[in-house]
C-alpha cells in the first residue's frame, strides 16, 4: 500500500497586522517542514501584505475585509499541500522549534491533526489541557477543501468549532502540543479596551451562531477524549 508524501502549506490570515506578522514569518519562512506558506492579506489599509512580501512568501490580497474564515477558504483554495498548518498573524514568541513540535507528529503519522496550547491560553482552557478555538493547528487539506462552500457561510469566526466539528465527524486523532513561551495578544492590547471587548463579544456571538453552547461543551469532551497531550 502506498501513501501520498507529507507536504505542508502554512496559511496565515493577516488583517492590519504590520507591527506583529515579522515575528510569525521570522520563524515560519524556510522553516524545514513547510512546503508553502501562504499569507492572506484580508483587506489590510497597513503595510501587512509589503511586509510578508519582503519574506519571500506568498501574499494573496483580498478586498474588502471579509473576515478570518473567508481569508482562510481563499488560502485553502490556493494551497497546494497535502497538509495544513494554519496560524495566525499576531504570535509572540513563536520560534522554528514550536512549529517543529506542533507539525512533527502529524508527519510522522502518530496522529492526524494537532492543536496548540498556548502558553497565555485562558485559564481554564490550561487547566483541562485544551484549548478548542485555539488557530494553530495542523490537519489533512481534505477535510476543508471539501467544505468550501460551507465554509464560506460561516460567520466571520466560526471556523475552529466548525473544525472540531469536522474532526470529531472523521474521527482524527488528535495530539495537543503545549506552547508555553508562545502566546497570543490579548485583543484589548492592540485595539484598547473598549474595542477589544467588542471584538471578543462579536467572536463569542460567531461562536454560538455556528454552535450552541450544548455542542461547545461536547466538543471540548469529545476532543479530549481523541487527544494525547505532548509536552516539549
Amino acid at each position: 500500500m502506498t501513501h501520498d508524501p507529507f507536504t505542508l502549506s502554512c496559511l496565515i490570515p493577516a488583517y492590519n497586522e504590520g507591527p506583529r506578522i515579522a515575528q510569525v514569518l521570522a520563524a515560519v519562512a524556510n522553516h524545514p517542514l513547510i512546503d508553502e506558506v501562504i499569507v492572506i492579506d484580508d483587506g489590510s489599509s497597513d503595510d501587512t501584505a509589503k511586509i510578508a512580501g519582503g519574506f519571500g512568501v506568498r501574499v494573496l490580497t483580498q478586498s474588502p475585509n471579509g473576515g478570518k474564515t473567508r481569508a482562510v477558504v481563499a488560502g485553502i483554495a490556493a494551497a497546494r499541500g497535502s497538509h495544513l498548518l494554519l496560524l495566525d498573524a499576531d504570535l509572540l514568541g513563536l520560534t522554528p522549534d514550536a512549529l517543529s513540535a506542533l507539525i512533527e507528529p502529524v508527519r510522522s503519522g502518530a496522529v492526524q491533526a494537532t492543536i496548540s496550547l498556548r502558553g497565555n491560553a485562558p485559564a481554564p482552557w490550561r487547566l483541562i489541557g485544551l484549548d478548542y478555538i485555539s488557530g494553530e493547528r495542523v490537519l489533512p487539506r481534505h477535510i476543508l477543501a471539501a467544505q468550501l462552500q460551507a465554509l464560506t457561510e460561516l460567520p466571520r469566526f466560526g471556523l475552529e468549532v466548525f473544525m472540531n466539528r469536522l474532526w470529531l465527524h472523521h474521527r482524527l486523532r488528535l495530539r495537543v502540543v503545549r506552547w508555553p513561551e508562545v502566546a497570543s495578544p490579548m485583543k484589548h492590547s492592540k485595539r484598547g479596551w473598549r474595542a477589544g471587548i467588542s471584538a471578543d463579544l462579536r467572536m463569542m456571538a460567531d461562536i454560538f451562531a455556528t454552535i450552541p453552547p450544548q455542542e461547545a461543551l461536547r466538543q471540548i469532551l469529545q476532543m479530549r477524549a481523541a487527544s494525547s497531550e505532548l509536552r516539549p
